[in-house]
């Protein structure tokens, strides 16, 4: 587990290492830190298979097998502490993976680009980002020495009429926490519905054309004080949004609450409901794959783990054979809906019945 997690660790650093030139020693440490969780869901299944082959290969060597074997100790006996093992792994896996790591990735994401290149929100500079609660946010410039951002844009849009949404302008704002905090700023609430309506107005009717302009613009306010503050609460979070959008790819951020909720609550988009179904099925297959490749690894430790290095070359290419079956699967289950639980579980199955089968002829 320190091997795998150290070499991965080290590739995360090597990767972002010309961007973070400068920053305190102690942040970089925590930034790794804060990706520990993640890395153990992904190396525990190396480590496991790794554990099995050394282990057994060396028993398998030095006839310590044919010993206890010959003294009415079974192989199914005898490999109980790596099952145990294993079980325990996958309880934590699965622990990390639902609960820990979802977390510590937006931590990590939010530490990067707030901490350690300092750039914060000006990566989202220009993009327009989905907040939750209806909000959708464009923070324009961004001021990294403020931490302000300058010329916002807020809209919401009436979930029961598409045509109707409140826009808010801000000539400056700070976004803190799951509050964004705007000031000099000017509310409109558009009915967009109404605005054919002006057409149609008589001429010399200036009552009917002043009702008309109410109906498109029924709430106008601004700010009298320049300092006073409007304060917006918004579904996600600073970190949350960083992680969701800063990078191209965003932040494994997805844990059991969002799941579930997703999964379960009233007016989700099936799109939402389907990515949290093939979500879930992946965030457990992986870890349930320490069973499984416990079970895979024990034939060829006894068939080819005779010295160090042939159990670790075979070690690694049964992970390497796993996890392109695992990605293979996640790419057939993203075509169909009904492929989820299959695709996302393809590989434990495949390599369960291997396992199987290799015992029964060794």
């Amino acid at each position: 587990m320190v091997m795998f997690t150290a070499v991965l660790s080290f590739g995360y650093f090597f990767i972002s290492s010309q961007w973070i030139v400068g920053a305190p020693i102690g942040l970089i440490l925590q930034w790794i830190a804060y990706q520990v969780p993640d890395t153990l869901v992904k190396i525990f299944p190396m480590a496991v298979v790794l554990m099995v082959v050394v282990a057994f290969g060396r028993m398998a060597t030095e006839r310590e097998l044919v010993a206890v074997q010959s003294g009415g100790v079974s192989l199914g006996r005898l490999a109980r502490p790596a099952a145990a093992t294993a079980l325990v792994i996958t309880a934590l896996s699965v622990w990390l993976s639902l609960w820990v790591a979802p977390q510590a990735n937006v931590a990590t994401r939010s530490l990067y680009w707030d901490g350690l290149t300092g750039a914060g929100l000006a990566t989202l500079s220009g993009k327009t980002l989905d907040l939750g609660n209806n909000l959708l946010l464009s923070p324009g410039r961004y001021d990294t020495g403020k931490r302000q951002m300058n010329g916002v844009r807020i809209e919401q849009w009436s979930p029961d009429n598409a045509q109707q949404g409140t826009i808010i302008f801000a000539e400056s704002g700070t976004f803190t926490g799951n509050e964004i905090k705007l000031r000099n700023y000017h509310i409109y609430t558009v009915n967009y519905a109404g605005i054919q309506a002006l057409g149609q107005v008589p001429q010399g009717d200036p009552a009917a054309f002043q009702a008309a302009v109410q109906n498109v613009f029924p709430a106008v306010q601004a700010s009298e004080d320049p300092n006073a503050e409007l304060t917006i609460d918004t579904g996600l979070s600073r970190a949350e949004t960083l992680a969701k959008y800063a990078d191209a790819i965003g932040a494994d951020a997805a844990g059991w609450p969002q799941l579930i909720t997703q999964l379960t609550a009233p007016n989700v988009p099936q799109a939402d409901r389907d990515a949290a179904r093939l979500t879930l099925n992946r965030k457990l297959s992986l870890p349930f794959g320490n069973l499984v490749l416990a079970l895979a690894a024990l034939p060829f430790a006894l068939r080819f783990g005779r010295s160090l290095g042939v159990a670790l070359g075979s070690a690694l290419l049964i992970s390497l054979v796993y996890y392109l079956l695992f990605f293979l699967g996640l790419t057939v289950a993203g075509q169909s809906v009904q492929l989820s639980e299959v695709g996302a579980w393809l590989a434990n199955l495949v390599f369960f019945v291997a396992g199987l089968w290799m015992l029964r002829r060794t």
